[in-house]
């Protein structure tokens, strides 16, 4: 690897709050080959991260923390999470970034299913699945849904997108700022890919 890429690999890493010196074969492989792709992914993670006109550092750092909870990637995690801290995010806020990806992982599963098969029973059905956290979210019930909206792009639920787009539009958000937090999600699940 040339010192150009170690560089970018680094500050590549730095964005997220990752250690330049642990494995990450991924970027390495992109590094050794000197693929320009690396420097594209360093430009948009940067991008998504610190150029948003509609969402707030603390924001942006939660909406990455939702994705790599959702894709269980502890290093990232555990970065964000810290990331997230410094940003001002409450105990209570990173908790319940956790717990809004568990359940939008749940549903998302679910809400597929249902939509894929369209048969009457189980739209017709009583999902059975408990979501008191969405009454009152920490998180306060825009950037909530705004959250779940996000983890739902990710996991490719069209009705659970559809629904939560409708929902964070309603509770005075902008398609500009949707538009911020799925390009935001997108990012950071193409960056764990690599790592």
């Amino acid at each position: 690897m040339t010192t150009t890429q170690n560089e970018t690999v680094a500050s590549l890493l730095a964005l997220v709050g990752l250690d330049a010196s642990g494995d990450h074969p991924g970027l390495e492989a992109l590094a050794v080959t000197e693929h320009r792709y690396l420097r594209d992914l360093k430009i948009n993670v940067g991008n998504v991260l610190n150029s948003s006109q509609t969402l707030t550092k603390k924001e942006t750092t939660l909406l990455a923390l939702s994705v790599a909870v959702n894709e269980k990637y502890q290093p990232l995690i555990d970065s964000l999470t810290a990331m997230a801290k410094q940003e001002g995010a409450s105990d209570a806020e990173i908790t319940e970034t956790t717990a809004c990806t568990s359940l939008l992982s749940t549903n998302n599963v679910f809400y597929r299913f249902r939509h894929f098969v369209s048969k009457d029973y189980y739209q017709q059905t009583q999902p059975g699945i408990r979501m008191s956290i969405m009454m009152n979210p920490a998180l306060g019930k825009e950037f909530f849904e705004l959250m779940s909206l996000a983890v739902s792009a990710v996991n490719g639920c069209e009705l659970c997108v559809r629904s939560h787009e409708e929902s964070v539009l309603k509770h005075g958000s902008t398609e500009a700022r949707v538009f911020d937090a799925v390009r935001l999600a997108a990012v950071i699940k193409g960056l764990i890919t690599v790592l």
